[in-house]
């Protein structure tokens, strides 16, 4: 049960974009992209983006979009909810808003990476894999020598088949 009103909706609104990228430099937890970026997911990819809304204020993110190479995969990029929505399974409503347009019903499969000591993401993937009643598989994607900076191996989850 939800505190407040929350409304979630397609990210398309210019001004999301600057609300988006101050949400996600504040979880100080998500790689903080450009607002260049922000603004991108919120006109160009708003039909694969999901933003949480009280009072027109953003406390929860969502990007992803359309695997490039397979038409049949969702991508879920980032995921952010604001401190005082945490634990109330925003994250998990925003990413079902998404998968729940028609933009994606041919979507069969739902793949992320999740950093191994990111936790709180691990269960909110396991919770949508249970919730969409399909399987769910990880391998390591990318490795710690991919990257030029410090950061942990990022972990392939892959979901699906999705059931129609």
């Amino acid at each position: 049960v939800y505190k407040r009103q929350v409304s979630t909706q397609s990210t398309w609104d210019i001004e999301n974009g600057k609300d988006i990228y101050t949400l996600v430099k504040n979880t100080q937890v998500l790689d903080l992209n450009s607002e260049y970026l922000y603004l991108l997911q919120s006109s160009h990819f708003s039909d694969y983006c999901c933003v949480a809304l009280v009072e027109d204020k953003v406390l929860g993110f969502v990007s992803g979009y359309i695997d490039p190479k397979d038409s049949s995969v969702y991508f879920v990029w980032q995921v952010g909810v604001d401190e005082s929505m945490r634990g109330q399974g925003l994250a998990l409503k925003m990413i079902m808003d998404i998968l729940q347009r028609d933009e994606l019903s041919n979507i069969n499969y739902v793949h992320t990476t999740i950093s191994p000591s990111n936790k709180s993401s691990q269960r909110l993937f396991e919770k949508l894999a249970d919730q969409l009643s399909v399987n769910i598989k990880d391998e390591i994607f990318f490795k710690v020598d991919d990257f030029n900076n410090a950061h942990e191996d990022e972990v392939l989850y892959k979901m699906g088949p999705k059931k129609k």
